[in-house]
């Protein structure tokens, strides 16, 4: 393809690409790129891989279900990393004296 046409193409379709970031699925292609793979990118990125057949937009359906994956991935991933997390409370030796003294009941 000439290079000239090459960038004529990708900026009518960047130009196409309303949002900033986009949603692309991913093609089979001969240099071992699987198919069917759903990332968001640029809408730069996107016109480059649509040109290169690499690519194609995904439907409204498809980057909905994909954006609403990636939230309950982070959510997933918060979750365990708040799980792996350990509180710890020094106290010193008085105040470990005040409060056991505390707790206990005086004697009268």
């Amino acid at each position: 393809m000439d290079l000239r046409m090459f960038y004529q193409k990708m900026r009518r379709i960047e130009a196409e690409i309303t949002d900033h970031d986009v949603v692309v699925i991913s093609r089979e292609t001969a240099d071992g790129g699987r198919a069917g793979v759903a990332t968001e990118v640029p809408r730069g990125v996107a016109a480059k891989l649509i040109v290169e057949d690499r690519a194609r937009l995904a439907s409204p359906e498809e980057a909905a279900e994909y954006r609403a994956a990636v939230v309950e991935r982070a959510r997933k991933a918060e979750q365990l990393a708040n799980a792996n997390k350990l509180q710890v409370t020094l106290i010193s030796e008085p105040e470990l004296r005040a409060l056991k003294s505390a707790i206990r009941p005086q004697k009268s």
